[in-house]
């Protein structure tokens, strides 16, 4: 790594940017050549922000774009026009204005839900296009795709170097656990540790149970988005897992027994499932990078749990 290199990481400040950010300046990167742009400083929904953004920190080399509005399905289903709308535009903004501003590279960092809803187990990257998302997610899941054909389009049009990158969803410290916005796993780690707190009989989860999920540690994410940052430069999307595949039921299960609940857990089959089952092919990420995760999934749970019973919401 070029330690003088300047580089952009919007969402910085957030979950896996806040990780990646430490990534980073552990590789040796000093970290006043990382600048993490803030919500309240620029909105990167509106071109003017973005442009006003680049001329602050002139010289960047590199651009990791993470920021992006996002949440569980309950969240999906309240906020669908918003999550379209503010993610597509973050991204064509950010995107063009790099390439006009002279930015060497550009690391867009997708999303799962882009996938379709019946994408063959395990998802290869070449399926990306092969039918609609899951309806819960697709809007987000389609304007954060949109990242890809751009990308992709200034590559052909420019021979800018703009890659693409897919992570499955993430856990570990310093998630969100807001109930109204949470993920699957910080939300039911949340659910757990109140009724255990509150010696409560019983829990509610949303669904069937039936659905299938993939979990990456936050921290190897960050390590595979350093190394692509660093090692990748073609136009091909590239999965970011851990190639791991469980179901929701399966993981309250875990989750009861990693945190002493013995209460009863009751299923609403009347909320949805969501995506009838995820699990990536990581093969393109170790081939062209040298990406594996390296956490197991139940000592990324209890690092979690343990963060967040330090830090309950």
């Amino acid at each position: 790594m070029n330690n003088a290199q300047r580089i952009i990481i919007t969402g910085g400040s957030g979950f896996l940017g806040s990780h990646l950010v430490e990534k980073f300046v552990g590789q040796g990167m000093p970290r006043a050549n990382i600048f993490v742009p803030r919500r309240q400083d620029y909105d990167l929904r509106y071109e003017r922000d973005v442009m006003t953004m680049f001329r602050d920190f002139p010289g960047a080399d590199q651009v990791i774009h993470l920021a992006a509005n996002v949440g569980g399905i309950g969240y999906n289903m309240e906020n669908p026009a918003a999550l379209f709308y503010d993610n597509l535009m973050m991204g064509t903004f950010m995107i063009e204005q790099a390439r006009l501003f002279g930015i060497r590279k550009f690391v867009a960092v997708g999303t799962i839900c882009a996938y379709p809803k019946f994408t063959p187990v395990p998802f290869r990257e070449d399926d990306l296009w092969n039918g609609y998302p899951e309806e819960t997610n697709a809007p987000y899941g389609l304007a954060k795709k949109m990242m890809l054909v751009q990308a992709q389009a200034c590559r052909q049009q420019h021979g800018w170097n703009a890659i693409y990158l897919l992570p499955v969803n993430l856990y570990g410290p310093r998630d969100n656990f807001n109930p109204a916005s949470s993920h699957v796993i910080p939300a039911l780690i949340k659910k757990i540790h109140d009724a255990t707190v509150l010696s409560q009989p019983f829990i509610d989860v949303w669904g069937t149970g039936s659905a299938s999920r993939e979990f990456l540690f936050v921290e190897d994410a960050a390590e595979g988005l350093f190394l692509a940052a660093q090692n990748y430069d073609k136009g091909d999307p590239v999965n970011l897992g851990s190639g791991m595949e469980i179901t929701i039921r399966q993981l309250v299960e875990t989750l009861c027994r990693l945190m002493g609940y013995t209460g009863e857990v009751r299923w609403d089959n009347t909320k949805p499932d969501g995506q009838p089952r995820r699990c990536l092919d990581v093969s393109r990420a170790e081939r062209e990078f040298g990406f594996k995760a390296k956490t197991g999934f139940e000592e990324g749970l209890r690092r979690t749990i343990e963060w967040y019973r330090k830090n309950p919401l």
